[in-house]
């Protein structure tokens, strides 16, 4: 008997001493760990789903976490097995705890100078904007240039401003104004002087200079016209630019992201990302995709192989890999730079520009693909990203071993409805922006028509057609807020909830498709899921942590997801 005994404890103390003990335990907390499978195209959940009639209810309670790994997943009990003295133990007082949120598609430096700039978010009137440009002038040394950003190119396309007022209550900076979602720039004349632009500067291929009667410009530059303006402004030093993006990581990490996903760095920003990470300052995992438009890092990493060295950040153990190259194929649909199959329905014979016109090298995308690297191509109208599925399906065809690539196009605002069903059967992730759509729709109609605003922001007909997908908020061009986007993807309204019952709400999406649109299916999008999207044990601990349960509102009222907020974000388990 004694022997036994003996036996049995030896294995239990073997048992102990095998266990690790965890640094860090969540408890009482409403833990979903989004591990079963996906809800069907209708966006029914999976039967294994932990959902019935009542509506949804939390998998776990717990979460024990060690040398940024997650050790255990469960109820309390079987967490606390995993304590011992050195751990520190978090009651999170029915907060609830989902994967941690990815933004698959972001410009860090920009979020980081927008920090800097002329804020010109919601301003209704160009006088509006013009006295707060008044008001940084006062305080900035003459002959100091002024950047702003945030009016909105697509709702002032068809009043554009002007430079006179500009000129004449800021004569002494020049200024540039960058419009909301950077296919615009609007200056005063200090600025164009500065930039050598007159009557006889021609617009680049894909860029409008817009001008008077006379041929004078007035003071805006569209699409692939603006670099005309911005290039003249001195640029920022790559520590600078290194600055921006600390900025801008601590922004993102208190608003709950883990994880983003850089669409399109050039070779100064991708040595600021190696920066931090060398230096122990990159805050979060950064899935680097290169800028397509920098021939020369064209040119040096095409004879790479993808996420060749990654620079790591001892500190926080994140990394910046390069994996991907994002092109642009057309412009934007608010400043009618986006390339359609039909004219615009608000300017007859316009179809905008795209393709090599607007800068995109087949040749060299479909190398960047044999070479490895996904593929991200910017597509709004539907020529474009027809002609955008017609190139994947032409490389794929050439050489099938690319589907491993992951191909994805951003934004695929505007489908022709022949073309949805191609995301699914050549396997290009359609990654879009649920906040588009609500900021878009007071005129997107206007500018396309009845008819092809049934293939726009489409979001439930791809996932009925079994497409995968990613949600982004493409910051800084929209808030990053996750409790809007969330709410812009469930009830296609803005925040006052208008128009009643939602602007095409067949499109819409469930609460959960939209949390998986911002996890798993962000991390796949990045490679990533191998490592992040669910909540499992091996996994990195990267999770975020809400005050409300964004599942029960769809049992309640999807207003209530505008109400909720972070209260942490662990990455790596670390706790900020």
């Amino acid at each position: 008997m004694r022997a036994t005994t003996l036996v049995v404890l030896a294995i239990a103390l073997q048992g102990c001493a095998a266990r690790p003990a965890a640094e860090l335990l969540l408890v009482g907390g409403r833990v979903y760990t989004l591990s079963w499978p996906d809800p069907d195209g209708e966006g029914r959940p999976n039967a294994a789903a932990p959902f019935d009639a009542a509506g949804w209810r939390p998998d776990a309670e717990a979460v024990a976490i060690g040398n940024g790994r997650i050790l255990f997943v469960g109820d309390k009990a079987g967490a606390l097995k995993f304590a011992d003295r050195a751990t520190r133990t978090v009651d999170l007082k029915g907060a609830t705890v989902i994967p941690g949120l990815i933004d698959s598609h972001v410009h860090l430096a920009n979020l980081g100078a927008n920090l800097e700039r002329v804020n010109l978010v919601g301003v209704r009137t160009p006088a509006e904007a013009v006295e707060r440009v008044a008001a940084r002038a006062a305080s900035t040394p003459k002959g100091e240039w002024i950047a702003g950003w945030g009016w909105d190119e697509g709702a002032w396309a068809s009043h554009l401003p002007d430079m006179q007022l500009l000129s004449e209550r800021v004569p002494d900076h020049p200024v540039v104004l960058t419009g909301l979602h950077t296919f615009a720039v609007w200056g005063n004349r200090l600025a164009f002087e500065r930039a050598g632009i007159t009557r006889q500067t021609v617009a680049p291929a894909g860029g409008e200079i817009k001008k008077d009667a006379a041929g004078h410009p007035t003071g805006v530059l569209l699409n692939n016209a603006s670099s005309l303006l911005t290039r003249a402004v001195p640029a920022p030093s790559t520590a600078q630019v290194a600055g921006r993006l600390v900025q801008a990581m601590d922004v993102l990490i208190k608003a709950g992201y883990t994880g983003v996903h850089e669409a399109g760095a050039d070779t100064q920003l991708l040595a600021a990302f190696d920066d931090l990470a060398r230096t122990g300052r990159l805050a979060m995992p950064v899935f680097v995709m290169l800028a397509a438009r920098d021939q020369a890092l064209m040119d040096t990493w095409q004879s790479r192989s993808p996420a060749a060295a990654p620079a790591h950040s001892a500190q926080s153990g994140a990394s910046d890999t390069v994996g991907g190259v994002k092109v642009f194929y057309d412009g934007a649909m608010g400043s009618r730079g986006a390339l359609f199959l039909e004219p615009y329905s608000d300017r007859p014979g316009h179809r905008g520009v795209g393709g090599a016109e607007y800068g995109f090298d087949g040749q060299r995308m479909a190398a960047m693909m044999k070479a490895g690297y996904q593929v991200t191509i910017h597509a709004i109208g539907d020529r474009a990203n027809r002609e955008s599925l017609d190139f994947f399906e032409s490389v794929l065809k050439a050489q099938p071993s690319s589907s491993a690539t992951r191909p994805r196009i951003e934004h695929a605002q505007v489908l022709s409805l022949q073309d949805i069903p191609r995301f699914a059967s050549l396997g290009v992730i359609a990654s879009m922006q649920p906040s588009h759509a609500v900021e878009d729709m007071a005129w997107a109609e206007a500018r396309i028509g009845p008819e092809r605003i049934k293939g726009a922001y489409a979001w439930r007909s791809l996932r009925r057609a079994g497409a995968r997908m990613a949600f982004n908020s493409d910051l800084p061009g929209t808030d990053y807020n996750i409790f809007y986007g969330l709410h812009s993807a469930v009830t296609r309204t803005d925040r006052n909830g208008a128009p009643a019952g939602g602007w095409r709400k067949d499109e819409a999406l469930t609460i959960e498709e939209a949390i998986r649109g911002w996890t798993i299916w962000a991390a796949y999008a990045g490679f990533g899921e191998a490592g992040t999207g669910t909540i499992a044990v091996g996994k990195t601990a990267n999770l975020t942590v809400m005050d409300i349960d964004p599942l029960r509102t769809e049992t309640t009222s999807a207003a209530q997801l505008l109400d909720g907020r972070i209260v942490m974000t662990i990455i790596n388990g670390r706790i900020y």
